[in-house]
């Protein structure tokens, strides 16, 4: 099993293993490739977006700066907007569905250490070696969520579609979908309604007419 599959079961890997540097050399490479980018440079830009992600859906937009750690790990779905700072740890699998907003330095991570210090520091072979590792657990992100600025996604998390996650948030469990959620940790607020509708909100319409029907 190489180190990537090992990933991907769940196991213990080694993130110094040559082959998953190289990944990963790529991506930072990529990264700072497009960071250099001009936001107006559009061609350029997505070409590199193509190269970086598993999956870039039609209509997505990245503002940058972005730091992805394997971009190859990352699918992000239609219409995705990510706001400034952008960083994804993706050593497991991270997905995002359609119509997601992200506001700025939103960080989705999946790395886990081993909690004990001798243990991060690496773990003893039999035949009295030793290797660092850690192992990760993939994030799944509904369709149509907004993320606030500053919110960070921890490993093993899955958010349900319709969310909207308050700034500064860290996002440490399962979250249902349609819900208001916000605070360190994350809790839900309430559940998304009928009631959130901008036709409540007159106010903030600036006397123009939409049609909510």
């Amino acid at each position: 099993m190489t180190e990537e599959e090992k990933i991907f079961a769940g196991q213990v890997y080694c993130p110094g293993h040559p082959d998953l540097v190289a990944i990963k050399l790529r991506a930072h490479n990529l990264c700072s490739a497009y960071n250099q980018t001009f936001e107006n440079e559009k061609e350029k830009r997505e070409q590199i977006v193509r190269q970086l992600f598993a999956d870039f859906g039609e209509g997505s937009f990245v503002q940058g700066p972005i730091q992805i750690h394997y971009g190859t790990h990352t699918h992000i779905g239609d219409k995705f907007f990510g706001n400034f700072n952008l960083t994804i740890q993706d050593d497991a699998p991270v997905t995002i569905g359609d119509r997601c907003n992200f506001g700025p330095n939103v960080t989705i991570v999946t790395p886990q250490h081993p909690l004990l210090p001798d243990e991060r520091r690496a773990l003893k072979l039999k035949d009295g070696g030793e290797k660092r590792v850690c192992y990760a657990e993939p994030v799944k992100i509904g369709n149509d969520c907004w993320f606030g600025a500053n919110v960070v996604v921890c490993p093993g998390v899955t958010i349900g579609d319709n969310c909207v996650i308050g700034a500064g948030s860290v996002v440490t469990k399962d979250i249902p979908a349609n819900s208001i959620a916000v605070g360190n940790p994350c809790r839900v607020l309430r559940t998304i309604g009928e009631a959130d509708s901008m036709k409540y909100k007159p106010e903030r319409l600036g006397g123009e007419e939409y049609d909510f029907d």
